[in-house]
């Protein structure tokens, strides 16, 4: 490959090259821009190293850029990062580490460009291109990263106990790429880990949540929890995932592995969707089958109610992971809690009223609930699976048409407790609650249009039963309720 034509086709690296001459500093740009390279894949990250002070050098780099370009400087790091609109560009001088056996901050001091190539975390990511004029597209190569390229293996640079010793998150970050770039980890990096997966714990869970939502939104994410599990660290860092791990018989019956069947189901997303928070609820959407596990000597194995206890333990989990607790939280909630709805629908036959409810409680969530039905779809029988899919169709336009016909997305009745308060002269009442629900039910049943007449009309024969006393016509509510809008 002919380094010193692609660094001279992009003009910020000739920039850094001669900053660097006239600070009489060597440069390097370093680590996963130069891994791409090799690997023919866009990278926008390039992080510079020099032999003597990063900040120095990306302070004069921004001096021969655009006018007013601005350094931000991290002086407690040693580095120095430069906004530009095609790259991020990171600055730091070389530097070794050395860390204590209970904590992940280093102890930093300046060092040789050996020192900073032997704290890269793997051989992949430790090579260097000089961006000095005499030697600009040189590289250099000290762990042969090149050649474990090729093997598509993920490998310290040094002794593999050195390197998950002084940064633990490197054990997940090993994973993170094998996923992410489809690559082996090399054997005695693997049993490394294997035997250093209590260090983990010292890491904080804001880096351990980072490193796992990568894993998640990697082409194949399976593959990286079966590598996590088989380390022993998906059980430190997620255990409700791996207590759905097994098969129990009874009776010589048994029911599915729900630890590979989310692994599965996970895989499934990935075809319909990026969103992270889709694929989190992949990953949930049955994380509560072990605490509802019953076998029934008729029925086999069941788990009854697994869609509304996982749903309850999505806020804690998220917590717990430091994941947000906002609204897509509260999307991944609805996911998980309606996520056996359509397809019930499918197996057993629909009725407006049923699809109506899915559509109602989903609200936004709907083309999401559908892509994890779908993905949800998984068995040993590919016959079966097909079967099931085109009933699936079948729900799946039903939900569509109705949507398109019914407007129920997001749907409110027009007979609000306002209404029903002020026709009935009632004050704020559980009877109240109980005359909103009823048009709701109704409204969804299909049996009353949501129109303001007809529900009015409703809720005067429901009162009627409830023995109040109508105060108010319908020419006074729809006068209240265009005066509401005026104002």
């Amino acid at each position: 490959m002919d380094f010193n034509k692609h660094l001279s086709a992009h003009p910020i690296f000739k920039v850094i090259g001669e900053a660097a001459d006239e600070l009489n500093l060597e440069a390097y740009v370093i680590g996963g821009y130069v891994r791409d390279l090799f690997l023919k894949r866009l990278n926008k990250d390039i992080d510079v190293v020099c032999i003597g002070s990063g900040i120095d050098l990306a302070e004069r780099v921004a001096s021969k850029l655009v006018e007013n370009t601005r350094v931000n400087v991290f002086k407690n790091f040693g580095t120095a990062q430069i906004p530009h609109p095609e790259y991020d560009l990171e600055f730091v001088g070389a530097r070794k580490e050395s860390y204590r056996s209970d904590s992940r901050k280093p102890s930093v001091e300046d060092g040789t460009l050996q020192d900073d190539q032997n704290r890269r975390d793997f051989t992949i990511n430790a090579m260097g291109l000089c961006l000095n004029q005499k030697r600009f597209g040189e590289l250099l190569d000290p762990f042969d990263g090149q050649s474990d390229l090729g093997r598509r293996i993920i490998k310290t640079p040094l002794e593999p106990g050195i390197t998950f010793s002084d940064d633990p998150l490197r054990m997940m970050r090993a994973v993170r790429f094998a996923t992410q770039l489809n690559f082996d980890i090399d054997p005695v990096t693997f049993e490394a880990i294997a035997q250093m997966k209590d260090r983990i714990k010292i890491v904080s869970q804001e880096r351990i949540t980072d490193e796992l939502n990568k894993i998640i939104l990697a082409p194949t994410p399976s593959y990286g929890f079966k590598l996590l599990d088989q380390t022993g660290i998906l059980e430190i860092i997620f255990p409700e995932l791996t207590n759905l791990k097994g098969v129990e018989y009874i009776d010589n019956k048994g029911h599915k592995d729900n630890f590979y069947h989310t692994l599965q189901v996970l895989d499934n997303i990935t075809k319909f969707t990026d969103d992270l928070w889709v694929r989190w609820a992949a990953i949930l959407h049955d994380i509560a089958k072990p605490a509802t596990k019953r076998f029934h000597k008729k029925a086999g194995w069941t788990f009854h109610g697994h869609e509304e206890l996982g749903s309850r333990w999505v806020k804690g989990i998220f917590r717990k992971m430091k994941l947000p607790l906002d609204h897509k939280m509260r999307s991944v909630k609805n996911l998980v809690r309606l996520h056996l709805r359509p397809i019930a629908l499918a197996k057993e036959g629909v009725t407006d009223s049923a699809l109506r409810r899915v559509l109602v409680e989903a609200g936004d969530d709907i083309e999401n609930l559908l892509m994890l039905c779908r993905a949800d779809i998984t068995s040993k029988d590919p016959n079966r699976v097909r079967r099931y899919l085109k009933n699936f169709d079948k729900v799946e336009q039903l939900l569509i048409e109705l949507e398109q016909k019914d407007k129920l997305r997001n749907f409110q009745p027009v007979i609000t407790g306002e209404i029903i308060m002020a026709a009935f002269d009632l004050p704020p009442s559980k009877e109240v609650g109980i005359l909103k629900s009823a048009i709701r039910e109704a409204v969804i049943d299909g049996e009353v249009p949501n129109e303001l007449e007809a529900g009015f009309e409703f809720i005067k024969k429901e009162g009627v039963k409830m023995s109040f006393q109508l105060v108010r016509s319908f020419e006074e509510i729809e006068q209240m309720t265009q005066n509401k809008d005026t104002n």
